[in-house]
C-alpha cells in the first residue's frame, strides 16, 4: 500500500510538473490570423472548413483548425466565418504603354489589379519598358501599392516593327546583344512578336532564350510551324487562336507558302480556320504538351474584338477608371474593326468560336492553360482587373470546370516563371496574397468578383479600402 501510495505521489508530480511545462511554453507571435474561414484549395479542388490562416511579416506561418489557435498569439484576429479564402490572382499577359505622357495614367491601372484582387501580374511589353521594371522594383520594394510585377521588357522585333518601344533584330548576333541588354536589366522573361521578324531569327531567338535559361512567350510566326517554335524553345503561345494553325492537315504548307511571299498570314489563319481537323488539333495539342508549351489563351479582348459589330461598349460603366488618353488607344483596334466587311466580320466571330472550343481538349490533353486578359493600353474595353474575371468566366462558359478556371490564374502563372515556392496555395512558407471572397468558386466561378479583403505580401486591404481606392482613381481620371 504505501508503494502504491508512492507511485501516485510521483506520478501526480509528474503530471503537476507536465502540466506547469506545458503552461509556460511560448506562444507563436503573429501579425494576423484569418480565422473560422473556408480555405480553397485550388490544385485539389476541395473546401477545407474551419481555417485559420496565419501570418507575420509578408508570409503565412501556417494553417490549422481553428482549435490549434491556442498555440499562437496575434496581432490581430479577422474572423471570417462564412468567407473563402483564395490565393491572390494572377494576370499573365497585361501591357503598360502608350508613350511617356501616358505613364500617370497607366501607373493608376496598378490599384485596379489589387481591387480585383490580383496579387501579382505579368507585364508582355510596351513602350513603357524602363518605368515597368522601375514599378516592379518599387513594389518589391514597398515604395509603390500595387500588384507584383514580373516584366519582359521590350519585346524582341524585326526591323521597322509596327510596335513602339522593341528591340529589332535581323541577326543571330543582334539576337544576342539584344537578349544581353535584357538579361543587365535583370527581365523576368523574354516576350517575342512576329510583325516584321523572318523566321529563322524568330527560331534563333526562341533558341538563344532558352539556352540561357530565359523563360519565352512568343506570338507565332506565320512562316513557322507550331512544333518547329516549340522545338525552338518556345514557353507559352500568347493568344489561343494561335493553335487553330496547328488544327489544320495544311499546317506545313501554309507556313511554306508565307515564307515565300505567296500568302499572308492573315491569309494562312483563313485557311487553317477554313480546314480545322479536330484529330489534328488534339495531336497537336497532345505535342505541345508533350514539348513543355502552355497558352495564354487572352479570350476576353479577342472576344470583345470579334463582336464590336454587335456589343456597343462606349458607355462601359469601368470607362470611369480608364485615362482619356488610354482610351484614345483603344480607337485603333476599334476603327479597324468598323473597316471589315461581312466575310471579315463572320471570321472574327468563326475564329473566336473556334479557338474557345479548344479548351476542354487543352486540359484532356495536358496543355498548361495560362489565365491573361491583353488589358492595358491600345485593347479596347479590355480593362485592367475586371478583364481578368471576364476571362476565368469564359473558361467555364466554354467548358472548364470553375476548379479548373480557377487553377489557370493561381497555379499555371507561378508554374511558369518557377515561382512554386512562393505561390500557388495557402500554406506555411507561401507569400501572404490571399484573396476573402464572400461566396465559393468552386460552386461559380463568379465568386472571384465578390471580394471581401485583399491581402498583398502581408499587407491587408479591407473592403473599404479597396473602395477607397477604386474612389480615388475614379476621381483622378475625371480630373484629366
Amino acid at each position: 500500500m504505501k508503494k502504491n501510495g508512492f507511485g501516485r505521489v510521483l506520478a501526480a508530480l509528474a503530471a503537476a510538473m507536465a502540466a506547469s511545462a506545458g503552461a509556460a511554453a511560448p506562444r507563436v507571435e503573429v501579425d494576423l490570423v484569418l480565422r473560422s474561414a473556408t480555405v480553397v484549395d485550388v490544385a485539389e479542388g476541395r473546401l477545407l472548413r474551419g481555417k485559420a490562416v496565419l501570418v507575420r511579416g509578408e508570409r503565412i506561418v501556417d494553417v490549422v483548425d481553428d482549435s490549434q489557435l491556442g498555440k499562437y498569439r496575434a496581432r490581430r484576429t479577422l474572423h471570417l466565418k462564412g468567407r473563402y479564402l483564395i490565393p491572390g490572382l494572377w494576370d499573365s499577359h497585361v501591357h503598360f504603354g502608350g508613350g511617356p505622357e501616358l505613364i500617370e495614367e497607366n501607373r493608376h491601372l496598378l490599384p485596379l489589379y489589387l481591387a480585383h484582387g490580383i496579387t501579382t501580374v505579368r507585364d508582355c511589353a510596351g513602350d513603357l519598358s524602363d518605368t515597368v521594371l522601375q514599378w516592379r522594383d518599387d513594389i518589391a520594394a514597398r515604395r509603390l501599392l500595387g500588384p507584383t510585377l514580373y516584366a519582359s521588357g521590350p519585346k524582341l522585333e524585326g526591323y521597322k516593327p509596327l510596335w513602339k518601344g522593341t528591340l529589332e533584330v535581323g541577326t543571330p548576333a543582334e539576337v544576342g546583344a539584344a537578349l544581353d541588354r535584357l538579361q543587365a536589366a535583370k527581365v523576368d522573361f523574354v516576350k517575342i512578336t512576329e510583325n516584321t521578324m523572318t523566321a529563322p531569327i524568330y527560331l534563333e531567338a526562341l533558341q538563344q532564350a532558352r539556352a540561357r535559361g530565359l523563360p519565352s512567350s512568343a506570338h507565332l510566326h506565320a512562316a513557322v510551324t507550331l512544333e518547329q517554335a516549340a522545338d525552338a524553345g518556345l514557353g507559352t503561345i500568347e493568344h489561343l487562336p494561335y493553335l487553330l494553325r496547328g488544327a489544320s492537315p495544311r499546317e506545313a504548307e501554309l507556313a511554306v507558302q508565307v515564307a515565300a511571299g505567296q500568302i499572308t498570314g492573315r491569309a494562312a489563319a483563313e485557311h487553317s480556320l477554313a480546314s480545322y481537323d479536330a484529330d489534328r488539333a488534339r495531336a497537336t495539342v497532345r505535342t505541345l504538351a508533350a514539348k513543355g508549351v502552355a497558352v495564354v489563351p487572352t479570350l476576353s479582348v479577342i472576344r470583345i474584338t470579334a463582336y464590336l459589330d454587335q456589343e456597343d461598349h462606349s458607355r462601359d460603366d469601368y470607362l470611369k477608371y480608364i485615362g482619356p488618353k488610354l482610351r484614345q488607344t483603344y480607337d485603333w483596334r476599334v476603327q479597324r474593326a468598323a473597316q471589315d466587311g461581312p466575310a471579315a466580320v463572320a471570321y472574327r466571330h468563326a475564329n473566336f468560336e473556334k479557338a474557345a472550343a479548344l479548351l476542354p481538349m487543352l486540359v484532356q490533353e495536358g496543355l498548361p492553360i495560362i489565365a491573361g486578359t491583353d488589358a492595358g493600353f491600345l485593347n479596347s474595353f479590355d480593362y485592367p482587373g475586371i478583364a481578368l474575371h471576364d476571362e476565368l468566366g469564359l473558361y467555364v462558359r466554354y467548358g472548364l470546370t470553375p476548379a479548373q478556371s480557377l487553377r489557370t490564374a493561381v497555379l499555371s502563372g507561378p508554374r511558369f516563371l518557377n515561382k512554386q515556392a512562393d505561390y500557388g496555395a495557402l500554406a506555411a512558407g507561401k507569400l501572404a496574397d490571399i484573396v476573402v471572397l464572400d461566396a465559393d468558386p468552386l460552386a461559380d466561378i463568379a465568386a472571384t468578383r465578390k471580394i471581401r479583403a485583399v491581402m498583398t505580401r502581408g499587407r491587408l486591404l479591407e473592403r473599404a479600402q479597396l473602395d477607397s481606392m477604386l474612389n480615388e482613381v475614379q476621381q483622378w481620371v475625371a480630373k484629366q
